[in-house]
C-alpha cells in the first residue's frame, strides 16, 4: 500500500439507543458515536421483523397467488 494517501483512523466508542456499548474503528474524528440501531435491537437480526401493510397489499397479493 502507498504510504501518505489513506485517512487516519480513531477508535470510536459506540452507543445504541437500547444500551448497547462497544468499540469500532472509524475515520470520524470524534471519540463517542450514539446511533438509533444496532444489531442487537434490529428487527432483521432479533426475528421480530414486521410487514408493513400499506393498505392491504400483502393480503391481496396471498389472496391472488393462494399463499
Amino acid at each position: 500500500m502507498k504510504k501518505g494517501i489513506h485517512p487516519s483512523t480513531n477508535i470510536v466508542n459506540v452507543e445504541c439507543a437500547c444500551g448497547q456499548k462497544f468499540q469500532l474503528e472509524s475515520t470520524k474524528a470524534q471519540e463517542n458515536l450514539r446511533i438509533e440501531i444496532c444489531n442487537k435491537c434490529h428487527p432483521f437480526y432479533t426475528g421480530k421483523q414486521k410487514i408493513v401493510d400499506a393498505g392491504g397489499r400483502v393480503d391481496k397479493f396471498r389472496k391472488r397467488y393462494g399463499l
